[in-house]
């Protein structure tokens, strides 16, 4: 297993980005800003999008696995990833995703916290409905980390 940067032609995952974020126009907003990772195993796997967003912030844009390879840990491991690269240079690590009984428990059993909601994101932002795992999201839940307190090892997968 391997996680390397992209720094050219991140677009060619725009299928797996998109698995992520429905929206390109959206993707577009933070793809060139941002810095882009893959894990290959045999083959890409899955991929993450992290920016920095200033005053010691960095944010997850993008976590995407293939669904043939979702629950097999990859998306974790680049979390932990991230977490040991970033961990010295940024002092918070945080992420918005929708109110989804699939995304927000992911991320909370990796140590992020919910620290706010950004009310109809997805209602304002999209141009179709957002809905995962049978229910349409409607705010963002924002979630952070201190990455001085983060965890060294992967808590679940």
């Amino acid at each position: 297993m391997e996680i390397y940067k992209i720094s050219a032609n991140k677009k060619r995952y725009l299928p797996l980005l998109l698995l992520a974020d429905e929206q390109e126009e959206m993707i577009d907003r933070y793809l060139e800003r941002g810095t882009m990772y893959v894990l290959d195993d045999g083959g890409v796997k899955a991929l993450c999008v992290v920016t920095d967003e200033g005053d010691g912030v960095l944010e997850l844009k993008n976590l995407a696995t293939w669904p043939e390879y979702q629950g097999r840990g990859y998306a974790s491991r680049l979390i932990h990833f991230l977490i040991q690269t970033y961990q010295e240079r940024y002092t918070v690590f945080q992420v918005g995703t929708g109110d989804s009984p699939l995304t927000l428990p992911f991320y909370e059993r990796r140590g992020f916290v919910q620290t706010g909601r950004i009310k109809d994101f997805f209602l304002e932002h999209y141009d179709h409905p957002i809905v995962e795992a049978g229910k349409q999201l409607t705010d963002m839940v924002c979630l952070q980390m201190p990455l001085s307190h983060a965890p060294s090892h992967e808590k679940g997968t």
